[in-house]
């Protein structure tokens, strides 16, 4: 099924970043000149990472405010609706990545920054990092920057893509660091879950039961019940529900689809039970939750 036409306020960005589908800008000088209003509900077509340097304000992610301290960091994957409050007021950078950027997913870090440290709409979009882990960060970002001027030598592309990915992976340390349930990429099991994450941000349209994705990745119900469970806590079923409701909540709220469209699109064939479904998640029948004023839930 083609994406949904989308109205105004669920705007999609849909200029790339330009070069070698990298770039890094810096608040509030981006948001003097960015035609996009910052401090409404929007969507964009890539990866993002917002860092705030300096605190104060919130932002809001997928129908929740987050305060915003010194050196915090968003994680923004392709299709989450946020918004700042007074943008231009912010100090910090903004670091985006085409999707086309971060499609390799040779290895395990790959998947495991593309689908643990983005995508993370089960737990907090964010981490909060020291001063000192701040500078050792800036330093590659730094190196980055020097890159970008150096288009025309060979190696261009893979010494950008080297200093980015060394960049996710210093990232990805210290927020596991703080992450009540760090995920180790020794064990199987923690593995399958990071797998289980990726095929269910893939297939959430399509599957809606454990079973499926037992089946996918080649294991039984139990085995993946286990695994889901060990590494979160929750069980696969409130992962793949919790999944398809933040979808529903952004297209009711945000889109002019007709609510048999969303049903559709996320593969329930019979819009009663989808009715259903929206009001045991979210509390509210879908009608109710399109007429609301505020964006929080």
């Amino acid at each position: 099924m083609e994406q949904p036409e989308l109205d105004a306020i669920y705007s999609m960005v849909c200029n790339a970043p330009k070069g070698a589908e990298l770039s890094i800008e810096h608040m509030p000088e981006f948001f003097v000149h960015d035609e996009m209003d910052n401090d409404s509900p929007h969507v964009h077509t890539f990866y993002e990472i917002i860092w705030f340097r300096e605190g104060g304000g919130t932002h809001t992610v997928d129908f929740r405010e987050y305060p915003i301290e010194k050196n915090t960091l968003f994680f923004l994957a392709p299709g989450q609706v946020h918004f700042f409050d007074h943008a231009v007021e912010h100090k910090g950078l903004l670091i985006r990545f085409c999707t086309d950027f971060l499609k390799k997913e040779n290895t395990d870090e790959d998947i495991y920054i593309k689908y643990n440290l983005f995508n993370s709409f089960d737990s907090r979009p964010y981490c909060v990092i020291s001063e000192e882990t701040a500078q050792r960060l800036l330093l590659v970002l730094r190196k980055i920057e020097e890159e970008q001027a150096n288009e025309h030598l060979i190696g261009h592309i893979d010494m950008l893509r080297s200093l980015t990915k060394i960049f996710l992976i210093l990232l990805h340390r210290h927020c596991e660091k703080n992450d009540a349930n760090p995920i180790n990429d020794t064990k199987s099991s923690h593995r399958l879950f990071v797998q289980f994450r990726k095929t269910l941000e893939q297939q959430y349209t399509q599957m809606h039961t454990v079973k499926e994705y037992a089946d996918c990745l080649n294991v039984s119900a139990k085995t993946l019940s286990n695994c889901v469970l060990e590494c979160s806590g929750k069980t696969p079923l409130s992962f793949i529900n919790d999944r398809i409701a933040l979808e529903a909540k952004r297209l009711v709220r945000f889109s002019n689809m007709m609510i048999k469209e969303i049903a559709d699109y996320l593969g329930f064939e019979d819009p009663s039970y989808f009715v259903k479904f929206f009001k045991r998640q979210t509390g509210y029948l879908p009608s109710s939750f399109r007429e609301q004023e505020e964006f929080l839930i």
